[in-house]
């Protein structure tokens, strides 16, 4: 039984939670070979557990299609458990629950987990493993919703993330997008020109928008930054830059909405989510 708070939002989406027709698929099934999400995806619970479920090779979840690496729930914590090495609890976001586990591997992690109470919202990203039979997320990022816009938002980028990535699967589909959309979501006003292209930046001679975002993607790419443990500080890619502070956030907010990157020790502190 999902917590009350989400039965209001739920029932936006059929039934308390997203009705993928074809949101999962097995691991075999026609997935382009090496085709992997760039960065994190956005996920409902229901989409995990629909995945996991119907793959053969629990190693590796499909999801659209696509490999679902790293992830991004948001929802309630409920049996928070805390060990020396870790802190495990169950994430239940309206459409299921699942449960996630967050390794203790210094003071940065404990700080960070210290603050995860039961009752609270929350965003994880992390990666799908297999644990004991059961779909577990091995979380290497945790924070508290301030802001419960974000609640409604996250539903919203798992809608457009789910139909941009069928627009990348088919390509002469044989109804509208859009109306298979509204199919498998139980939504009726989703648009599909409405749905950012999440796994790329691109550039354009006409907009200096989107090549500020490129510079700032790049910075967090660059070896030295993927392989440092907590990221990069927004100053460094300031100082680096030399673009002013409050643009170099609004490229930052952007990357971390659609799963590009995500923040690590602090609210300044960012790395990205490429696998390489």
């Amino acid at each position: 039984m999902s917590f009350t708070q989400f039965d209001g939002s739920a029932s936006l989406f059929s039934g308390g939670g997203f009705m993928f027709s074809e949101a999962t698929q097995p691991a075999d099934s026609s997935v382009s070979k090496g085709r992997t999400a760039h960065g994190v995806i956005p996920l409902t619970v229901k989409q995990i557990s629909d995945a996991y479920h119907s793959s053969n090779d629990k190693s590796r979840i499909v999801v659209d299609h696509v490999d679902a690496t790293h992830v991004k729930l948001l929802g309630l914590v409920m049996n928070k458990t805390e060990k020396a090495t870790d802190v495990a609890f169950t994430i239940d976001d309206g459409t299921g629950r699942v449960s996630v586990i967050r390794w203790v591997n210094d003071t940065a992690d404990a700080n960070e987990v210290a603050v995860i109470q039961n009752g609270m919202y929350v965003t994880v990203i992390g990666t799908l493993k297999d644990f004991q039979g059961k779909v577990q997320i091995s979380a290497f990022s945790i924070r508290a919703v301030v802001d419960y816009n974000e609640i409604p938002l996250h539903f919203i980028y798992c809608i457009q993330i789910h139909a941009d990535h069928r627009r990348k699967k088919i390509s002469t589909p044989t109804q509208p997008l859009g109306d298979s959309v509204k199919a498998s979501t139980g939504l009726s006003d989703v648009k599909e020109n409405q749905s950012p292209a999440s796994n790329q930046v691109t550039t354009s001679n006409t907009d200096p928008k989107a090549d500020i975002y490129k510079l700032v993607l790049d910075i967090f790419e660059e070896p030295e930054s993927l392989a440092s443990e907590h990221g990069m500080h927004v100053d460094e890619v300031v100082k680096r830059l030399g673009i002013p502070h409050k643009k170099i956030m609004e490229a930052i907010n952007y990357h971390v909405d659609v799963g590009h990157i995500y923040s690590t020790i602090d609210d300044y502190h960012f790395k990205s989510a490429c696998t390489g």
